[in-house]
């Protein structure tokens, strides 16, 4: 019997087949290993389904300690799987919670189903408990502006219907998450009929290239000598065929915070990250004061307010043209003189060979510019960095430091998932690695914190469901962790060898230092002095304080990874060390906000 087989076998082997049952054969046909969620009286039904599953090698749940929790888990599920993440809530405060965790894969195109219930139907409108329904607290309303599709099942014959649209949609582009809300009594219905739709309709994504456009890209290449290049997050699988055109054209390369993840930060055309947190170097070439560059290509970018320093002209001129294969993407940039929509594999797949061939008849090369900085620190280049604080023995630890050793002590294929906060800042000017496939996962569509919590757990879980798991790392403040530590009980439970390392410096470090730069009341910012490691030893958690220097050189990352469990490294870090925020405060300030940047 095969694996697929195997995970049908429980709806089979039923007295009963209900609608419950229906969607875990959907999940199961789609190779889906866990539902994350919190039971609870009106979704019972779904996780009934889920354990007969489960005993039969499919989709299993995952319990959370918190509805965001399971959200923000689905989500690094589908990051590290490119599966669709599946929670799920009851009905009231249930789905409530989920709320933020879905409207940051929802900002994040994160491919998640998302399931909550409903009281019985004859109970709508009666005042019932937790009663969710559009008579009452209305949450298929509130998810209608968090999701691609948001849906109540007010009938049982509508529910495969409504499921299969809702699965279809969470991953043809602009992927994201959809809702589908379900009254228990509709659940706990018998299903005359299993699933019956074809595992290629669920699974397939729809996209379509434009040839012409990416003709019109090799002539404006034809008649050009210096080109730069602006990379966004949105290049998943396309970062190898990505770094083939820049080293063809000699084109240096800069990116925006959450693109930096499908570089090779150690190339030489590197000049680093171009907004919220960004280099130096990176907004010098982009000004480009001596007027060399003739066109910035910007590919998988959304162009929002970090990834561009808030717009600014420097790369949203005439010499932009903007390859991405979302339409939306292009509302932000109408100034470019050209827009390349497609599959961006394909794309550079195919103007790579275009330019292979043609170079030959146009007997040309790039000029390129000037390389203007030496290698040094892991392989990465001096001029990004603070060169001295990377390599400080002082204690508390400088913030550079840490995050130099860990791009040089972490083991190779690393998921590293990075929360909002200060965490952030250091991570994307410090954080340099050679791999260019997407394992850095920093969410800055929404910014919630705690985020990276949930969402490594996630990612792990669905690592090790795929095969031998590979290291994961969560970097989180002490603020995020306050927030949703209860979320490492469940790594403990899975037997999942995470590291949560905490930046603990007993402040919101981001909204101390946000309001010192941007002259703000000093205010709400102090959290007290907390032992990370000793909360994480109370749950019976590998719990280890990092004070110095020699301390934090001296970890052993193959024992940690090797473990059956989680470890949490408390590390102390100088908490007056500024981030490289400036550019966000300035634009706060400019944009007539408040001068602190949150959390």
């Amino acid at each position: 019997m095969s694996m697929a087989d195997s995970k049908t076998e429980s709806s089979l082997d039923m007295d009963v087949f209900t609608y419950a049952d229906m969607i875990v054969d959907y999940l199961n046909q789609l190779n889906i290993d866990y539902v994350y969620g919190v039971p609870g009286g009106a979704i019972e039904p779904l996780f009934n389904a889920l354990s007969v599953s489960a005993r039969y090698g499919g989709v299993a749940p995952v319990v959370a300690r918190h509805e965001s929790g399971a959200a923000f888990m689905a989500d690094g599920y589908a990051r590290e799987t490119g599966r669709i993440g599946v929670c799920c809530a009851t009905t009231g405060p249930g789905a409530t919670n989920l709320i933020t965790g879905v409207s940051g894969a929802y900002a994040d195109n994160t491919p998640m189903l998302v399931i909550t219930a409903q009281t019985p139907l004859p109970k709508f409108g009666k005042r019932a408990l937790q009663d969710s329904s559009c008579a009452a607290i209305d949450t298929v309303g509130m998810f209608n502006h968090c999701t691609k599709y948001s849906t109540l099942v007010s009938h049982h014959e509508q529910l495969e219907t409504k499921l299969v649209s809702a699965l279809m949609t969470a991953r043809n582009e602009p992927a994201g998450p959809v809702h589908v809300s379900i009254p228990s009594d509709v659940l706990r219905a018998v299903a005359l009929k299993q699933a019956n739709v074809e595992k290629k309709t669920l699974r397939g994504r729809y996209t379509l290239t434009d040839q012409g456009a990416m003709d019109q890209m090799v002539i404006e290449l034809k008649s050009v000598d210096r080109v730069a290049l602006f990379i966004g997050d949105g290049c998943k699988d396309a970062s190898t065929e990505i770094m083939r055109f820049a080293e063809m054209i000699n084109a240096p390369f800069v990116t925006g915070p959450m693109g930096k993840r499908w570089v090779d930060e150690t190339h030489p055309l590197y000049r680093g990250v171009f907004g919220f947190a960004g280099h130096e170097s990176a907004k010098e070439l982009l000004q480009d004061k001596n007027k060399e560059l003739d066109l910035v290509i910007a590919i998988g970018a959304a162009l929002g307010e970090l990834g561009t320093r808030g717009w600014a002209g420097e790369l949203m001129n005439e010499k932009l043209i903007h390859v991405d294969s979302r339409v939306e993407h292009f509302t932000r940039s109408h100034m470019a003189r050209l827009h390349v929509c497609g599959h961006l594999p394909t794309i550079f797949r195919i103007v790579n060979e275009k330019l292979n061939r043609a170079q030959r008849y146009w007997n040309k090369e790039w000029k390129g510019l000037p390389q203007p900085k030496k290698m040094n620190i892991n392989g990465c280049a001096t001029s990004l960095f603070d060169e001295e604080k990377c390599l400080s023995d002082e204690n508390p630890i400088k913030p550079h430091r840490l995050f130099a050793h860990l791009s040089r002590e972490l083991p190779a294929d690393t998921r590293v998932f990075v929360d909002a906060g200060n965490a952030w800042s250091w991570s994307i000017q410090y954080y340099q690695r050679k791999e260019h496939d997407g394992k850095l996962h920093i969410a800055m569509g929404l910014g919630a914190m705690a985020w990276a919590i949930g969402a490594v757990v996630g990612s792990a879980g669905g690592n090790r469901a795929d095969g031998a798991l590979k290291p994961h790392v969560c970097i989180t403040g002490d603020g995020s962790y306050l927030m949703s530590a209860q979320e490492i009980t469940v790594a403990k439970q899975m037997k999942l060898p995470i590291v949560f390392l905490i930046l603990n410096d007993s402040v919101l470090g981001m909204v101390m230092h946000g309001q010192r730069l941007g002259g703000a009341e000093q205010v709400g910012f102090e959290l007290g002095e907390v032992d990370f490691a000793m909360m994480a030893q109370s749950m019976g958690i590998e719990g280890i304080v990092i004070n110095t220097v020699e301390e934090l050189e001296s970890i052993d990352y193959h024992r940690i990874f090797s473990k059956d469990g989680p470890t949490l490294i408390d590390v102390r870090i100088d908490k007056e060390e500024i981030p490289p925020m400036g550019d966000r405060v300035k634009g706060l300030a400019v944009n007539g906000g408040s001068a602190t940047p949150g959390g």
